[in-house]
C-alpha cells in the first residue's frame, strides 16, 4: 500500500493550494479516503473525509466553505483544493486511507482509526 500526497508549497494568507494524494495497493473505490494536518507541536487534527458510498464530504468546522474534497476512482487520487487559505492552516497535510471503510461517522475524526497514512505534505501560509 502506497499513499502519495503532494501539492504544499509556501503561499500568501487568502491564496489557494490544491493538494494530490495517489493511492495504490488496495481498492481505492472502495474505501473511504481523508486528510489530516499536524501543525508544529500539536496533535494531528481531522480535516475532510470522502466517505466510501456516500457522495457528500465531511470537513472539521474550520474549513467549511473554503476546502474542498474530492476523489477520482479512476485515478486512484483524492484530491483537497484549499482556498481563502490562513495562517493557522500551515501544518504538514497527510492523506489517510480507511479500508475497508468501517470508520463510523462518530469515530472519523481519530487518526487511530485509520489504516494507511502517506508522508504528508508540507503547507506554509504566511501572514
Amino acid at each position: 500500500v502506497q499513499l502519495q500526497a503532494s501539492g504544499g508549497g509556501l503561499v500568501q494568507a487568502g491564496g489557494y493550494l490544491r493538494l494530490s494524494c495517489a493511492a495504490s495497493g488496495f481498492t481505492f473505490g472502495r474505501s473511504s479516503m481523508g486528510w489530516f494536518r499536524q501543525a508544529p507541536g500539536k496533535e494531528r487534527e481531522f480535516v475532510a473525509l470522502s466517505r466510501y458510498g456516500n457522495s457528500n464530504a465531511y470537513y472539521v468546522e474550520s474549513v467549511k466553505g473554503r476546502f474542498t474534497l474530492s476523489r477520482d476512482n479512476a485515478k486512484n487520487t483524492v484530491y483537497l483544493q484549499m482556498n481563502s487559505l490562513k495562517p493557522e492552516d500551515t501544518a504538514v497535510y497527510y492523506c489517510a486511507a480507511d479500508t475497508p471503510p468501517l470508520i463510523i461517522q462518530s469515530e472519523i475524526r481519530f487518526a487511530r482509526n485509520y489504516d494507511y497514512w502517506g508522508q504528508g505534505t508540507l503547507v506554509t501560509v504566511s501572514s
